[in-house]
């Protein structure tokens, strides 16, 4: 990285100046180090363009998972200027999985508070959790490969409801999700890890969203979705293990679909 991004990057956060630093910056921080190798398959810049996301927005980021990838681009990104709530697993979650997730982002968080020190941590675990951000506050709800995890707890009506209630008239929901083939049953939908978009669309549809845009940002074409362990043969999970890595390796993270829903003015 250039000194020059670096000492600007040290002015913003450091001294703790109310200009937002621009997101390119933030892609190419020291603190992403670890994260940005995927940027190639994920496409950060791209996909929060589509999503219409501003630095002064309020946004919720739906289950960011232990590590919080999308976390280390947005919270610096909001800090200054919007707001960051990050709907997490519930802290008395049956799933000790999701428990040991919440655990280590809240860790995340904590050992670098000039960057994280604003992100608001809420929780969403339908029924009992369903409060992501204070109703009709948020401009922007953005998932990231999660729908198949609700579709799998028969949550997913009640997690897309609350989206719905969370944002303003006129917010984006955005979806990033693994992507089946169409016409795939329910069933192997949820063994494989990978959604219709009919499904996701139905989803957001019965919330009360209107599909606005569809696209091609993170589709992969050499993914074909037929995975002995589905979605997590493939990198980053790799579940396989040394079995066919390379092959896998090639392949790259999933086939993925890009939607942005509105709710109604």
């Amino acid at each position: 990285m250039r000194i020059s991004t670096l000492f600007a990057l040290a002015t913003l956060w450091l001294a703790g100046t109310a200009v937002a630093a621009p997101l390119e910056q933030i892609l190419e921080s020291p603190h992403r180090e670890a994260d940005s190798g995927r940027d190639g398959d994920r496409h950060p810049a791209e996909t929060l363009a589509f999503f219409q996301v501003e630095p002064d927005m309020t946004v919720v980021e739906v289950w960011p998972g232990g590590g919080g990838w999308y976390t280390a681009i947005l919270a610096p990104w909001l800090r200054d200027h919007g707001t960051l709530y990050a709907a997490q697993f519930p802290a008395d979650s049956g799933v000790d999985f999701y428990r040991r997730a919440l655990q280590r982002y809240q860790e995340k968080l904590a050992a670098r508070p000039a960057l994280y020190d604003q992100v608001k941590i809420t929780h969403l675990g339908p029924p009992e959790h369903t409060d992501i951000a204070p109703a009709g506050s948020a401009d922007r709800v953005l998932t990231f490969r999660n729908v198949h995890n609700w579709a799998k707890a028969g949550t997913a009506e009640a997690a897309f409801e609350s989206f719905f209630r969370a944002l303003k008239p006129g917010g984006v929901l955005g979806v990033v999700e693994h992507r089946a083939p169409a016409g795939r049953p329910l069933e192997e939908q949820i063994e494989s890890g990978y959604m219709t978009e009919a499904y996701v669309i139905e989803q957001a549809e019965n919330a009360g969203f209107e599909l606005e845009a569809n696209a091609s940002i993170n589709a992969n074409p050499a993914d074909d979705t037929e995975h002995p362990a589905g979605v997590w043969t493939l990198p980053p999970t790799l579940r396989l293990g040394e079995e066919n890595r390379d092959r896998y390796l090639r392949i790259g993270e999933s086939d993925r679909m890009t939607l942005r829903f509105r709710k109604p003015e």
